[in-house]
């Protein structure tokens, strides 16, 4: 198995995307599960920049890393400037990494209208930066800015700011798709002919997804001879983003059969993808290939029955791989074979012919037709499988919940009032709570009337909210679906209510995040997890 080296750009392009923003604590945390993980190099940013990079790579200093490289980016020297003299090459020094990535201009027009300074001159920068370089650190890499771009309009120039940097020294050369504008072929032919005209030289690929074919261009540019691909986790990056590793890896390694991160790594792919939408605060698209929430899911009645009996049927590599799973969906497309299959997942063995399994699909298909959704909330969907075979106790009873909403004078926000009436075995309670909202009082108010029963309430928070009108056609009066999306911490889940009115919806998708904590802490506890 050949190798292919993973360079990744998460810290430094990742953190270019609009509405990221790393604290230097999120990037420790990030690259320490990247060198877990087993990336090869891990660029932290660029000292230079900012502060706030200079301070990571003084702290990058005490963390000894099992596997992956550190690596600093910076530009090379500026037009008219010596390289010796240059703030931002002594920058990159001090940083003291075993490696340092530079970017020069190989795109002729970047050169004369973005640099204001000629070819021959551009030629010594990448030449100067990359030989002053080598005499500081173990490793450098020259970053083609533009290259692809560079090549299509002036092929000789884009090959002689390689061969620039090879005469430096740089012990790779990055071919980079700045603009994302190149298609697959475009890449594959560039790069093998470069490959071509330097045979020796170790060559990478960086590639941005503004054309959808960031992953599709770094697979062609290693067919073609690159073995070191430039991306970031779930592709973040900006604009458009950076080409995604979590598709990159698992296609080199399981589809192309190159060595790129440890056989066992594998599995903690999806985990890794995860950690970074967390810490990013962007969420994982459930779509993702490879390690979204979706992408082992099978909705229909014939590909689930098919792909219980031989997983190949519908599923191109078998999601434990890459530490994800399979996923049946119950949803008015679904048959018993998906309903089978989510019932074992809630520990209910049921045989196959049971009047009891088709009372169920029907229910659910008529809970579906009436405008409920339990794709997205399989925690309400779990309470009422177990409901169906009574497996849910009654936490607690109703007797009545009332909202009031008061606005006085156009000037003055309103004010949400809930009152919540119950009991627990019998023990009376009767609450209030304001909230900024209708539906955040009545949370409010349910949860006091509770917690004094059930502490560990207090753990759970709601972390997503979503309404959906169902018949627009019916206006103002049309039924609407509430989705909840809850946490303690330790799991997340979703409830899903529907009604005409938006507080009734909003209550039964409450009251199901709600029995649903209390249901599955004390599944735990019997268990003695």
């Amino acid at each position: 198995m050949e190798k292919v080296f993973i360079y990744d750009t998460t810290l430094r392009d990742g953190s270019q995307a609009e509405g990221v923003s790393f604290s230097i604590e999120d990037k420790l945390r990030i690259a320490e599960k990247l060198d877990e993980f087993g990336i090869d190099y891990i660029e932290g940013g660029w000292p230079f920049a900012n502060p706030k990079d200079k301070l990571f790579f003084q702290r990058l200093k005490k963390i000894k890393f099992r596997h992956a490289k550190p690596v600093a980016f910076g530009s090379t020297r500026k037009p008219g400037v010596k390289v010796s003299e240059d703030r931002q090459i002594e920058e990159l020094i001090r940083a003291e990494t075993p490696v340092i990535t530079v970017f020069g201009k190989s795109w002729d027009l970047h050169v004369k209208e973005a640099l204001r300074t000629s070819l021959e001159e551009n030629l010594d920068m990448v030449y100067e930066t990359v030989e002053f370089l080598k005499k500081h650190t173990e490793e450098v890499i020259f970053d083609a800015e533009h290259f692809f771009d560079g090549y299509a309009s002036n092929p000789e120039y884009a090959l002689s700011v390689v061969e620039a940097a090879v005469k430096g020294g740089a012990d790779w050369v990055v071919l980079c798709d700045t603009n994302g504008g190149r298609l697959p072929h475009e890449v594959y032919e560039a790069t093998k002919a470069v490959k071509e005209r330097f045979p020796e030289v170790k060559i990478g690929i960086h590639a941005h997804n503004d054309s959808e074919t960031a992953v599709a261009n770094s697979i062609m540019a290693v067919l073609a001879g690159a073995r070191q691909v430039h991306g970031t986790v779930n592709g973040i990056g900006e604009r458009t983003g950076n080409a995604n590793l979590c598709s990159v890896i698992p296609n080199l390694q399981l589809k192309l059969g190159f060595e790129v991160v440890p056989k066992e790594n594998l599995k903690k792919l999806t985990e890794l993808a995860r950690f970074v939408a967390e810490l990013s605060n962007m969420p994982l698209p459930r779509n993702m290939p490879y390690v979204g929430e979706s992408a082992f899911a099978h909705k229909g009645g014939v590909r689930a029955s098919a792909v219980m009996k031989r997983s190949e049927t519908y599923e191109h590599i078998d999601p434990e791989v890459v530490g994800n799973r399979r996923k049946i969906t119950v949803s008015d497309l679904a048959g018993k074979s998906n309903l089978i299959y989510k019932l074992r997942e809630f520990g209910i063995e049921v045989e196959e012919r049971s009047p009891e399994l088709l009372k169920l699909v029907e229910k659910i298909k008529e809970l579906e037709k009436e405008g409920y959704q339990f794709e997205a909330a399989e925690a309400s969907l779990e309470l009422l499988c177990k409901r169906h075979f009574g497996l849910v106790k009654d936490y607690f009873d109703l007797e009545a919940y009332r909202v009031l909403i008061a606005k006085r004078g156009m000037d003055e926000k309103p004010t949400s009032e809930a009152t919540v009436r119950l009991s627990v075995e019998g023990v009376g309670e009767h609450t209030a709570a304001l909230g900024n909202g209708p539906v955040n009082a009545l949370d409010n108010a349910l949860r006091k009337a509770l917690e004094e029963f059930y502490p560990n309430l207090k753990e759970m928070k709601l972390i997503d909210y979503k309404v959906r009108i169902i018949n627009e056609s019916a206006g103002t009066s049309a039924k609407v679906r509430v989705l909840i999306e809850s946490t303690d911490g330790k799991r997340k889940w979703g409830t899903v209510g529907v009604s005409e009115n938006v507080i009734e919806a909003s209550w039964i998708a409450l009251t199901d995040a709600i029995v649903y904590k209390l249901m599955k802490d004390e599944e735990d506890s019997l268990r003695g997890t």
